[in-house]
């Protein structure tokens, strides 16, 4: 059988790199200049089924299903592209983050029965009020560059935001900057000498730049479960962090790094890792391990897949009433 057809949009780089091991084909509309419209681009080595389409000639497509990965490819750029033949066809959002307007009152802009909404950690299912929109979890998946390991000879602490002083308080610009005082700390990502950061490193060199880094420090208050945290836990890098949304399922403290809502405790804490390579290395090795378990690739492809096929294969009356086989879980 031929792989699926799926449109989406370039919104996540590393996330799509990742969803692109699944085996469907992937169109990308292309326009210069507009934003989610880039394609492929040049930073991420997707394989061939990921491919680029001027965003003109999208409505001439054969396609099986869209996958919407933003409000404004929901709300806007979908009338803009797609044909009123392809805005029927099966489709699903994929929500990267959680409600931003209110915690918990917030109302998914996707409210139809028809489709699928998939959440990223079962953290965002939680607080997204998702209305009639049946959804399902599908946690990360990661891989990193092959042979990649822990190290830890670099007495500092890594911090990869992006865009962190723009982003202010919610990805915990006033968390960094509080614990760099105490502890040494580099911070990388776009924008990052705004902070006396060291920049962006390109991202498939991260996971050999940070492997020389003693621990991981993770300062966002509130986010989805960021993939630069699993990527470090797979190289085996041990993480500290804030103990808030997906976080606090995915560190151990003592076995796989120091989660806590005390920044007193984490600074006490990054003090010994510093001081002690061995018990860094000890959580680091039991990261790892975690990650390999939780979020393995091949896991995160076949869900993917299995998903791709029972929405695309399933009349709309029957997704419509969330029929058994969907897997919801709401």
């Amino acid at each position: 059988m031929r792989p699926l057809r799926i449109l989406t949009w370039h919104v996540h780089g590393n996330y799509l790199l990742y969803l692109s091991q699944a085996n469907v084909e992937f169109y990308l509309p292309v326009a210069p200049g507009r934003p989610g419209f880039g394609g492929r681009g040049n930073s991420f080595p997707f394989p061939e089924r990921v491919r680029d389409v001027p965003a003109e000639a999208v409505r001439d497509l054969e396609l099986d299903g869209v996958l919407f990965q933003s409000r404004r490819n929901y709300c806007e750029d979908q009338y803009e592209v797609l044909s009123a033949r392809q805005r029927r066809l099966p489709r699903i959002y994929l929500e990267h983050d959680p409600p931003q307007e209110h915690p918990t009152n917030t109302r998914h802009p996707v409210d139809d029965p028809e489709m699928l909404l998939v959440h990223v950690t079962p953290f965002n299912d939680l607080m997204w009020d998702s209305g009639r929109t049946p959804t399902r979890v599908i946690e990360h998946g990661v891989v990193v560059t092959p042979g990649v390991r822990y190290t830890g000879e670099l007495a500092r602490g890594l911090v990869v935001v992006n865009h962190l002083q723009r982003r202010g308080r919610r990805l915990g610009a006033d968390v960094f900057e509080r614990v760099r005082e105490a502890v040494a700390l580099d911070l990388v990502g776009m924008e990052a000498e705004a902070l006396g950061g060291l920049g962006e490193i390109p991202p498939l060199e991260l996971a050999r730049f940070e492997a020389r880094y003693r621990f991981f420090f993770n300062p966002i208050r509130y986010t989805s479960l960021g993939l630069a945290v699993i990527e470090a836990m797979m190289v085996g890098l041990p993480i500290v962090g804030l103990a808030t949304t997906e976080m606090s399922t995915v560190v151990e403290n003592g076995v796989s790094g120091y989660v806590s809502t005390d920044l007193g405790w984490l600074i006490d804490r990054m003090r010994e890792l510093l001081a002690d390579p061995g018990e860094a290395r000890r959580l680091g090795e039991q990261a790892r391990r975690r990650a390999t378990e939780r979020f393995a690739i091949a896991r995160f492809a076949r869900e993917w897949e299995d998903t791709f096929t029972a929405v695309v294969g399933r009349p709309a009356r029957e997704r419509a009433l969330g029929a058994p086989g969907w897997g919801v879980t709401s």
